[in-house]
């Protein structure tokens, strides 16, 4: 008996885990084929859009990336004419990046992030709730194996990123 519920358990948690995966990848489609862009894009774009000029460097900080990975983003969204660079007068090293008129036309139109939705959502719930969720969570991580991997919380491993541009 105890077996049973054990596989049923197994069951429904790896089913959870692939339906949670599907809905990221539904999202990553239907904003690629709308608006032909990919998901770490819009991120980037939707941080410019808050902050109108960054730092290649603190864009990165702020979409939880790599510097690298955020450079080959940015090169794209540049060729689209969705932002321009600019260097600093006063430190050449210093590059900003600034939001264009059509890169805040494609932001207004484009979905809601999928984790701006999960985190709404989220926060209709106790914060037992939340709790109770977060730690689960942490334990499937744990159960898993994988803390050791570095993610961040936009939904997508560095890697996934990095392979989709």
């Amino acid at each position: 008996m105890s077996t049973k519920n054990n596989t049923n358990y197994e069951f429904r948690i790896l089913s959870s885990l692939r339906r949670v995966i599907r809905a990221v990848d539904i999202y990553s489609r239907k904003l690629n084929t709308e608006l032909g862009l990919t998901t770490p894009q819009l991120l980037c774009l939707d941080a410019l859009a808050k902050c109108e000029t960054i730092t290649l460097t603190d864009l990165a900080k702020t979409v939880h990336l790599g510097v690298s990975t955020v450079n080959g983003i940015i090169d794209r969204l540049e060729s689209k004419k969705y932002l321009t660079r600019t260097r600093s007068v006063k430190d050449r090293r210093k590059v900003f990046l600034e939001i264009s008129p059509e890169g805040k036309e494609i932001v207004s139109r484009a979905p809601s992030l999928l984790q701006d939705r999960l985190a709404r959502s989220l926060s209709q719930l106790s914060e037992t709730e939340q709790m109770e969720i977060t730690t689960s969570l942490e334990q499937v991580v744990e159960l898993m194996e994988v803390e050791q991997v570095d993610a961040s919380p936009n939904l997508f491993p560095r890697e996934q990123v990095a392979n989709s541009e």
